[in-house]
Order: structure tokens, then C-alpha cells, then sequence
């Protein structure tokens, strides 16, 4: 099997990820509405190519993660936010998803970053134990912060030292 390979993004990158992101759509992950046409830019003004890590595997993309800045506010530069993390479903199971969260550990780091967030939704069990196993921790929890298909789900805020 060819290994993965990760990268960061390029605005040619733009529609690709716009179909993984579309396709990959879930209530199980995702607090807005499912996609529909007229579908909006991937990439825009909060949005940038240099925010995304992606995965290539057979030479397409298969899976990215955003890693941002979770404010604007010089007191909270050394904190990075993972704000996303896809997988396409033909990938799934292949460890993309923890080579992406390593890769933005490694890259937040870099950036001298001290520590990296997240926020995971209560009920999606397989991303909670993905981002435990690599060390992060609750930090928080808002109870039945949304209600998804019916169903009140907890925002679980995560976290972890670099």
C-alpha cells in the first residue's frame, strides 16, 4: 500500500477539498446544516490554503485538518485550534486521521506554539478516542450545547500542552 503523504495546502487544492468536505458531511461532526447548492468558496477571507493540512494517499486528497488560531488576540498567539479534521470515507481506517492530528501537533510546535485545542461534539466517540489516544484531554464540557436531528449534544472542549 503507498503511504500518505502530508502537506499543506495550495489554492489548487480548492476544489477537492470542497467535494471531500461536501461529501463527508455529518450530523455526527458537524453543527451546520448539510451542504446545498449554490455551495460556497472553500477557501475565503478566514479561511486560507495555509490553514489546512491535507492528505494525499493514491495521489488525491483524502482527508484534511484546519489548524488556526483560535482568536485574534496577541494574548492567545501561542495556542493553536485544530478547527476541523475529514477523512473521505474510502480512507477511513487507514490512520490518516492520526497522521493528520500528529502533523498539526508537529506544526503548531513549530510555529512555537505552547498549547493546541480543539472542540469535538459529545456523541462522536471515534474522534474523542482518536484525539485521547494522542494525548489531548477534556478540558470542558457544555451540555447539550446544540440540537442535532432531534438530539441535544454536549460540545466537548479538548486540549493538551505542546
Amino acid at each position: 500500500m503507498p503511504e500518505p503523504h502530508i502537506r499543506t495546502a495550495v489554492p489548487a487544492d480548492e476544489e477537492e477539498l470542497a467535494l471531500l468536505d461536501r461529501s463527508a458531511w455529518s450530523v455526527l461532526h458537524s453543527v451546520q446544516p448539510a451542504p446545498r447548492p449554490p455551495y460556497p468558496p472553500f477557501f475565503d477571507e478566514r479561511h486560507q490554503p495555509g490553514d489546512y493540512l491535507v492528505a494525499e494517499l493514491d495521489g488525491r486528497l483524502a482527508g484534511y485538518l484546519r489548524l488556526v488560531l483560535p482568536t485574534t488576540l496577541a494574548c492567545n498567539a501561542h495556542v493553536r485550534q485544530i478547527q476541523g479534521l475529514v477523512v473521505s470515507d474510502a480512507a477511513r481506517g487507514r490512520g490518516l486521521g492520526r497522521l493528520l492530528v500528529r502533523a498539526a501537533v508537529e506544526h503548531a510546535r513549530r510555529s512555537g506554539a505552547r498549547r493546541i485545542t480543539l472542540r469535538v461534539l459529545g456523541h462522536n466517540a471515534p474522534a474523542r478516542a482518536l484525539y485521547a489516544s494522542e494525548g489531548f484531554e477534556v478540558e470542558g464540557v457544555l451540555p447539550e450545547e446544540f440540537l442535532l436531528d432531534g438530539r441535544y449534544v454536549d460540545d466537548v472542549l479538548m486540549g493538551r500542552s505542546l
